[in-house]
């Protein structure tokens, strides 16, 4: 699934594809945003983790999972 995060004072988003469902994902921006965790971690889908100071989190936008296309083929 595709996840943006705006930040703050950054002119560009972080975008990355998660393996983690999106009640994770919530669950962890939730988290960062009450104050339960200094950084928002979330891993993406080759293993590595994107790291994000709470207090700098403009947005976040969860998208939906999509199943990858294979080919070149109109559709």
């Amino acid at each position: 699934m595709e996840v943006k995060i705006g930040v703050q004072h950054a002119p560009r988003e972080i975008v990355l594809e998660s393996g983690q469902s999106a009640e994770e994902v919530e669950r962890a921006v939730s988290d960062a945003l009450a104050g339960k965790a200094q950084l928002l971690s979330l891993k993406d889908e080759k293993g590595r983790t994107v790291l994000v100071p709470a207090d700098r989190i403009a947005y976040v936008e969860i998208g939906e999972p999509v199943a990858r296309r294979v080919g070149f083929g109109a559709l």
